[in-house]
């Protein structure tokens, strides 16, 4: 009996030493056609829906050691899709974006907590008309065959940023929280 124990001991060891190392993949490149950042937002109560086409994400980001992980996004404000072009002139403004003096919103996380089942929790600050807040945002990690695809929202309140002022500030005509939902898409190497 001891000795079938060692054979089967020294198979196993044999098996596990001739099988291919299992290959860890860290996703850096971002697939920019892949990959969107969307928002809802009421204005007197009715949805609008909008988005914004350019957008640079970095990331780094290893599911064997999501602790490691790291993200960056900058967002041209001057791409948004708030609706109709008459909105989309409108945010622009001082009142709104003030896109003269802050062209970009920036999103930078260094810290990021698995959940379980490719959930997470990424830790980062917003900056946005130059008021930076720290947020936490829930991503899920969907695993693809070629790419990877990183999903995730969150709830911002424009007031926080100043979004909205003057008499855009009463939430009766646009509410204050605004649904912002993402995908990242990116390769590993």
């Amino acid at each position: 009996m001891k000795r079938n124990l060692t054979g089967l001991s020294l198979f196993t060891l044999l098996a596990a030493l001739a099988a291919p190392a299992a290959h860890a993949v860290e996703y850096r490149t971002v697939l920019p056609k892949q990959s969107s950042i969307g928002f809802e937002f009421r204005q007197m109560g009715v949805p609008v829906q909008g988005g914004f086409k350019r957008f640079a994400a970095q990331m780094a980001f290893d599911p064997a050691k999501p602790e490691a992980a790291s993200a960056k996004i900058e967002i041209d404000l001057a791409s948004i899709d708030a609706g109709s072009p008459e909105a989309d002139d409108e945010s622009a403004g001082k009142l709104w974006f003030n896109r003269s003096a802050y062209p970009k919103a920036t999103f930078v996380s260094g810290q990021i907590r698995p959940l379980g089942n490719n959930r997470y929790e990424m830790r980062g600050t917003l900056t946005l008309k130059g008021r930076s807040r720290d947020m936490i945002v829930p991503v899920t990690y969907v695993p693809g065959k070629n790419a990877a695809a990183f999903d995730g929202g969150f709830v911002l309140k424009r007031l926080d940023f100043g979004i909205g002022e003057g008499m855009w500030a009463d939430v009766a005509t646009v509410a204050n929280e605004i649904k912002v939902k993402f995908r990242i898409a990116a390769t590993g190497n």
